[in-house]
């Protein structure tokens, strides 16, 4: 059986367990946190030199860190991949977008809001940053979901399950969403699918 090692209030962790549980895919889950240095621990530095979760494991032993790279390693050959060469494309530069330009931004507000030991961090000039930052990437997303239902196609994909991990906490980070009628709607949207689980679901709970 699969395993993924994470933690359960992170949004790139929720990601591959929330593609897992569309999926109907049983997986194990390790508990493993950055807060208590258990990503610096030698034996996950031997799975993950890079000291980060999520990390998955596979039945040979083999490890596969990043979460998008994850997300592409369980949705392979499932629905949530399209089958044309373009969309495929058109996917991945949404999934290269989440992590390039929401997540410093939308994850990054809301960690410095919302953890503690980060409070140093939170400058007033680093939340306005994040902040103004964080409002470009929703306009982007807004344009193509006020338009259309989903991020690529006429389904939901990749792109939508690696977005909508942050999106959907984005309020925690002071990001109002009125503005955005069509990210709501996507919310919505993906909350509404058969077998959704919110971010705390763990298996077996």
């Amino acid at each position: 059986m699969l395993t993924i090692h994470g933690m359960a209030d992170s949004g790139n962790c929720y990601k591959p367990r929330l593609l897992m549980a569309l999926l109907g895919r049983p997986f194990r889950h390790v508990a493993v946190s950055t807060l208590d240095g258990g990503t610096r621990q030698p034996a996950f530095l031997a799975a993950n030199p890079n000291g980060k979760v999520p990390l998955l494991e596979l039945d040979d032993g083999r490890t596969l860190p990043e979460s998008n790279a994850i997300l592409c390693y369980l949705g392979d050959g499932t629905r949530f991949v399209p089958d044309d060469r373009f969309a495929r494309a058109e996917m991945l530069g949404w999934m290269f977008f989440e992590q390039y330009s929401h997540e410093p931004h939308i994850a990054v507000r809301r960690s410095l809001l919302v953890a503690p030991q980060l409070r140093q961090a939170a400058t007033p000039q680093r939340l306005a940053d994040t902040l103004a930052g964080g409002h470009k990437a929703l306009a982007v997303m807004e344009q193509r979901l006020g338009a259309a239902q989903w991020l690529v196609g006429d389904a939901p994909s990749l792109a939508d399950i690696a977005l909508y991990a942050y999106t959907h906490r984005a309020g925690e980070g002071g990001f109002e969403l009125t503005d955005y009628p069509g990210i709501r709607a996507w919310l919505a949207r993906i909350e509404a699918l058969p077998d959704y689980r919110p971010i705390g679901w763990l298996p077996g709970a």
